[in-house]
């Protein structure tokens, strides 16, 4: 089954984006609230590990403070990635973490339920 690209926003209110940006993009801010471990390799490429399993991604779109992406490696995921951009909300100025990711038709309320819970944990440790 193919998958479909699906995005969702959150609002983070006035965190600093500096601080959401380390806990996107360092490894280990990353396993504060993404992943158990994560591992970097030759900069770009991430190895994530939950529990028994891993899954390894490239880093492939770097802007300080706006937009990383990372592609799986893995051959179920070929030319799928997640993203995040952050975001200035232009009548209240609050920061928004939009997540960008993939998911088969019958996953993608699993998958968006993984993710509120993932960037809850994130709100969390940036004390909102």
């Amino acid at each position: 089954m193919n998958k479909e690209k699906y995005s969702i926003e959150f609002v983070l209110g006035n965190a600093s984006q500096q601080s959401l940006w380390r806990m996107l993009t360092d490894s280990t801010m990353m396993e504060e609230w993404f992943a158990d471990k994560v591992k970097i390799k030759d900069g770009k490429f991430y190895k994530f590990v939950w529990e028994d399993t891993f899954q390894e991604v490239e880093q492939t779109i770097n802007r300080p403070i706006s937009q990383v992406r990372y592609n799986w490696l893995a051959e179920d995921r070929v030319d799928t990635y997640f993203e995040f951009k952050i975001h200035t909300m232009e009548l209240s100025n609050e920061i928004a973490l939009e997540v960008i990711a993939f998911a088969t038709p019958d996953e993608k309320d699993d998958a968006i339920f993984l993710w509120e819970t993932q960037i809850g944990l994130l709100k969390r440790k940036l004390g909102i």
